[in-house]
């Protein structure tokens, strides 16, 4: 590796030093690496799944345009990790005036610091180098948050140590935008920030200065600003400045998977499922059951759609369902990992933490609504592969009075056998495909999606112990319910 300059002069005479290199600034950096990226292909982002078609392009628009940008969704809508994706595109190693606590550039230093040692030493300058992920700041946005925090304060210790002024800038404590200088610094949820606060972001951002106590300070900042909110608080009055939201250069809408491949995709990256002792066997159709859950949670009517279903709520049943399918096999002595439908009920905790409800919603409860989301969303998995299958023979015999026990806690053999038992049931997932032929564990899933989609549609029962039973045939009529949607 060549060994990085460690002077001004040997830094000028180096390719850092070239003037278009040098006097670029964060925004052109990102620019042209932006731009390199688009001319080699591949992924921009890596990693974020979803928003090929849609948000990365206008999110490229703006960056390419040098816009400060604000993401705009619901929690669980990636945000955060596409702001922290921006720093793939910044140099390996930027060089800064060694000593400088907001990464003064050695040929357009801002604070006086660095004005001052540049004066001093000339060529002989020491330069430091910051690595790019040193150069990502983020920030949490709090009624709390002070200007003293986001830009700075005199700090009275400084002058008296240094015989300096309170006005002088020397005596200054910089906050953590001054600190992301010639970087990127990222506000999560810019509506809960105070308005002075907002005032002082935007006296920056315009103007490049602030004053701190009553004292002017001109801070030059050369920083990408990128921010996040949810839509309603936005949009709300009274909750941003208009001069902030004016000086924002692009507005970009985020969104859930608009398709359950793409959420399966997210899950499947996110999620912790590779096991030290086992090996993991995951049925495609429970996967997607998971999935389905969100999809089907973001539709129903008791749940706040304006807090939205998070991402993060199949990546924690997937978490969840996979720990009770190896808590079974380490009881069972069963060599894999095999997670199953009946599995989703002993994640129900990771569903319900994840819902805010309606008034109609907190009075059924929770965990009344996760269920019915499992079933819904194992009725959803079946009629996209089969559609609205009648399975006669299935119902007739529990109407006849007859049951059966399915558990999270009986190995996959003992399941298999108890399915077999019910007529038509076996035959019904051979002739439609939903198990590769020998596969046990993939049946013994097949047989219970067939049975959790008739307990959707209301023609069988489901007890919270797990026993499928005859339906009770008197009307119920719930808001959000699958009936509803037929109606």
């Amino acid at each position: 590796m060549t060994q990085l300059p460690l002077t001004l002069g040997a830094l000028k005479q180096s390719p850092f030093g070239a003037p278009a290199r040098a006097r670029r600034t964060v925004k052109d950096e990102i620019r042209q690496n932006l731009l390199a990226r688009l001319a080699a292909g591949g992924a921009l982002f890596p990693g974020v799944v979803g928003y090929e078609d849609t948000v990365l392009p206008h999110l490229v628009n703006a960056l390419l345009s040098r816009h400060h940008f604000i993401l705009l969704g619901l929690r669980g809508q990636a945000k955060s990790r596409i702001l922290r994706a921006l720093t793939t595109l910044l140099d390996d190693a930027m060089p800064v005036v060694a000593g400088s606590e907001i990464n003064d550039s050695p040929f357009a230093p801002v604070s006086r610091f660095a004005h001052n040692r540049l004066a001093e030493a000339g060529d002989d300058t020491p330069i430091a180098w910051v690595g790019r992920d040193q150069r990502y700041v983020e920030k949490l946005a709090t009624p709390d948050v002070t200007v003293a925090d986001l830009i700075g304060d005199v700090d009275p210790i400084k002058a008296a140590r240094g015989g300096h002024l309170l006005a002088d800038e020397l005596t200054m404590h910089y906050g953590m935008l001054p600190r992301a200088n010639r970087g990127i610094f990222a506000l999560n949820e810019l509506p809960d920030l105070a308005g002075k606060v907002q005032v002082g972001l935007f006296n920056v951002m315009q103007e490049g200065d602030v004053q701190i106590k009553g004292y002017p300070v001109r801070l030059a900042l050369d920083v990408l600003l990128c921010f996040t909110a949810n839509p309603e608080d936005y949009t709300a009055r009274g909750k941003i400045i208009t001069p902030l939201k004016d000086r924002i250069g692009s507005e970009i809408l985020t969104h859930y998977p608009e398709r359950v491949e793409q959420g399966m995709a997210i899950t499947k990256q996110e999620a912790w499922a590779e096991r030290d002792d086992r090996p993991l066997d995951l049925v495609p159709l429970v996967a997607e059951v998971i999935e389905r859950v969100a999809f089907e949670a973001r539709k129903d009517r008791r749940i706040d759609h304006r807090s939205g279903v998070s991402q993060r709520l199949p990546i924690t049943v997937l978490e969840n369902v996979i720990s009770n399918a190896e808590r079974r096999a380490v009881q069972t002595g069963e060599a894999r990992i095999t997670p199953r439908i009946a599995d989703l009920y002993a994640a129900l905790p990771a569903i319900t933490g994840k819902l805010e409800l309606e008034y109609e919603g907190e009075l059924m409860g929770g965990a009344t609504i996760a269920r019915e989301l499992i079933r819904r969303a194992a009725d959803a998995t079946l009629r996209d592969r089969v559609g609205p299958a009648a399975m006669d023979d299935v119902v007739i015999w529990f109407d006849a009075g007859a049951a059966l026990q399915v558990t999270d806690e009986v190995p996959t053999a003992a399941l298999r056998a108890a399915f077999d038992t019910v007529p038509g049931l076996s035959a019904f997932v051979d002739e439609v495909g939903l198990a590769p032929a020998g596969d046990a564990a993939a049946f013994a899933v097949g047989c219970e999606l067939v049975l959790e989609s008739l307990v959707a549609r209301r023609k069988l029962s489901r007890s919270e112990s797990g026993r499928y039973g005859a339906a009770d045939r008197e009307p119920r009529r719930r808001r959000g319910s699958p009936e509803d949607d037929e109606r």
